[in-house]
């Protein structure tokens, strides 16, 4: 059986996956959320808002969230936006 995957907290933030959300519209202040992030291991960090709640009652049948898990949703053009800097492979 393969290991389970973990995420690792002391990776630190590599590089900006698309444009910030001041670029696309999605904010007006610099400080503000949805942004996704590769990470210096080669996770992918996605800050956006926290709707686990409104979700976990209609996750789909083959869907689960642990209790140290988030649903985060972000805007659709921030995925797409970044879809130029993830690697095919």
């Amino acid at each position: 059986m393969a290991p389970r995957w973990e995420a690792d907290p002391a990776a630190s933030f590599e590089r900006r996956l698309g444009k910030s959300a001041k670029e696309l519209g999605n904010s007006d202040d610099e400080d503000e959320c949805p942004d996704i992030w590769a990470l210096s291991n080669g996770d992918v960090a996605v800050i956006g808002r926290d709707l686990t709640d409104a979700y976990r009652s209609r996750l789909p049948d083959d869907v689960a969230l642990r209790a140290d898990e988030r649903l985060v949703v972000i805007p659709g053009n921030a995925l797409i936006a970044a879809k130029r800097d993830i690697p095919d492979d």
